[in-house]
């Protein structure tokens, strides 16, 4: 179906300040249904409108809007990670829907849809519940900030995102205009490793993010807020939900709205909504069978605007697609999907590896195991992590976490390495995974990080999933925790991200455990004061236990075959 293209269509939200969209229709005769997306990303990018083109070829109008203040549309710009309530993103959103219904040749039934940002202000705009608002689809969104970052500032991500940003505010301040590549390049070429190792944070200058610095700082100093909670707002969507995510997505939490709107969702909904995994990460260019490394085989080549169109077909044209199973899963290692009736799945079977060593699992030719035995007496291993030589993360040029070779920090004696024996039987895991963990440190505060590595029989290894906690907040993040105190042995536990991954005959599994990620997480100074306004940084020696009274573990979730 050939497809017609309005720009810059104008909307008018109830301030008067107008927002403004790029509509397109079908050249056909209506009416039908209506898709509407709105993004800080610039309506006129590359998949967005891919997206677009696809979906009005197959019978819908579909809206793109730049949100207030960036790129098309008038206004200021607040950024979504300083709160919800610090935007006018849901009034926004209500009188966009709206309008959008009114469209010529619309039918009068919305759905909103969006990646990351854009899932964000669907998730804001849903609780308003706009009369015409049928469907919401959502990819990349958690519902928590807090179970996203630990409460810790993702320092290459988020100055890498706000200088993406700055860009347009620069522009529309009378500066160049510059493609998505061209900043990228800078950044790269330029500007990124003057930041991301600048100390204190909180000194950055004012100009290196233009007019968006002061948000930057704003929300440097509010990391342990919660500022999206979509938990308190489920009860309130009345529509069928379909979230989308990725194994890799570093934003995975979106599960956490299927299992929201499941649990506290309006009762006549329950079982409408839907849960996508694939082996992907963060983006929706991303959903392919080439990620780092691996080869996900060719059922992981995933069109974003197929997904889509038959949730869009099912919820707007009522036409049921080939497979309607409430949860579809990606198992990596099989490499195929798997249908399920519930998140997690129900028959899983939580099992226990311990750690063990003989005090030097230190790298990856230490003496560390993974076992199913309990320890009994063993002897501690111990680190020295020094936030000036920060183990550095092994993730995407775009800084989002995909799989990759863990060789280049094998010799690392500041990772403490455990794995189990080589496996004569596949070991499915699917669902959350933690790690139990005994520690001590003479540092009033630090990082440990954890991070499950499928080893092959080649001996190459590559991540999984990966989690990290930062010692003051390991009773919450409602208040700070008192000061480490050294000789005294703390029990932590460590949340990893979820996973379903099949671990083959001849594989191992390894357990990396340290005290830093970086430039994944900012680098804990190890002084216990602010991590923006502390220019000091001091080593600390951290030790890990397991032996009978501190037996640590890592709980996987089993899947019986």
């Amino acid at each position: 179906m050939d497809v017609l293209v309005e720009e810059n269509a104008e909307a008018v939200m109830p301030d008067g300040v107008i927002l403004r969209s790029d509509i397109f229709r079908p050249n056909a005769a209506g009416p039908f249904p209506v898709l509407i997306s709105r993004t800080p990303y610039d309506k006129r990018r590359a998949a967005y409108q891919r997206v677009a083109r696809f979906m009005a070829a197959h019978g819908y109008i579909c809206v793109l809007q730049d949100i207030r203040g960036t790129h098309g549309s008038d206004g200021e710009y607040h950024l979504a990670r300083n709160g919800r309530e610090s935007t006018t993103d849901a009034e926004d959103g209500y009188t966009s829907i709206e309008w959008a219904a009114t469209l010529p040749g619309s039918n009068g039934k919305v759905c909103i849809w969006g990646h990351s940002y854009s899932s964000w202000s669907a998730w804001v705009a849903a609780p308003t519940r706009p009369p015409h608002l049928a469907a919401l689809f959502g990819s990349g969104m958690a519902a928590k900030i807090l179970n996203n970052t630990r409460g810790i500032f993702e320092t290459g991500r988020r100055l890498h995102w706000m200088y993406q940003q700055a860009a347009d505010a620069r522009q529309r301040a009378g500066g160049p205009s510059l493609t998505r590549a061209e900043i990228d390049a800078r950044w790269y070429d330029v500007e990124r490793y003057k930041w991301i190792w600048f100390l204190p944070l909180g000194d950055i200058p004012d100009s290196a993010f233009s007019s968006l610095t002061p948000q930057l700082k704003q929300y440097m100093q509010n990391q342990t807020v919660e500022s999206w909670g979509f938990d308190e707002v489920h009860p309130d969507v009345i529509v069928p939900t379909c979230t989308l995510t990725g194994w890799y997505d570093r934003i995975i939490g979106a599960i956490e709205q299927y299992e929201g709107m499941e649990q506290s969702g309006p009762v006549e909904l329950r079982g409408k909504h839907r849960l996508i995994i694939g082996p992907w990460g963060h983006g929706i260019e991303k959903l392919r069978r080439n990620q780092g490394p691996m080869d996900f085989g060719p059922d992981a080549d995933v069109q974003y605007e197929e997904l889509l169109l038959d949730w869009c077909d099912l919820q707007l044209k009522a036409m049921p697609p080939p497979n309607a199973a409430p949860v579809r899963l990606f198992i990596m290692g099989d490499n195929r999907w798997q249908n399920e009736n519930e998140w997690p799945l129900a028959r899983t079977r939580y099992t226990e590896f311990y750690l063990h060593s003989g005090g030097a699992a230190n790298s990856v030719s230490g003496d560390g195991a993974l076992t199913l035995e309990k320890p009994l007496a063993e002897i501690p291993d111990s680190f020295v992590y020094d936030p000036r030589d920060p183990v550095m993360s092994l993730m995407g040029r775009d800084v989002q976490m995909e799989p990759r070779h863990q060789s280049p920090l094998d010799e690392r004696q500041d990772i403490l390495v455990f794995q189990t024996d080589v496996l004569t039987d596949e070991l499915l895991i699917v669902g959350p995974v933690r790690l139990n963990l005994w520690v001590s440190t003479d540092a009033p505060d630090t990082d440990f990080t954890a991070k499950l590595v499928d080893v092959y029989p080649d001996g190459s290894a590559v991540n999984v999933t990966y989690g990290v906690i930062r010692c003051e907040f390991r009773d919450g993040f409602a208040e700070k925790a008192p000061p480490m105190t050294p000789g005294q042995i703390y029990q932590l536990e460590i949340a990893l991200n979820p996973t379903g991954i099949a671990f083959k005959k001849g594989h191992r599994l390894r357990l990396d455990v340290s005290s830093s990620d970086f430039p994944n997480f900012d680098r804990n100074h190890n002084t216990g004061r602010d991590f923006w306004a502390d220019p000091e940084m001091r080593p600390a020696r951290n030790m890990i236990f397991h032996d009978q009274q501190h037996p640590s573990n890592l709980v996987l979730p089993v899947i019986p075959r």
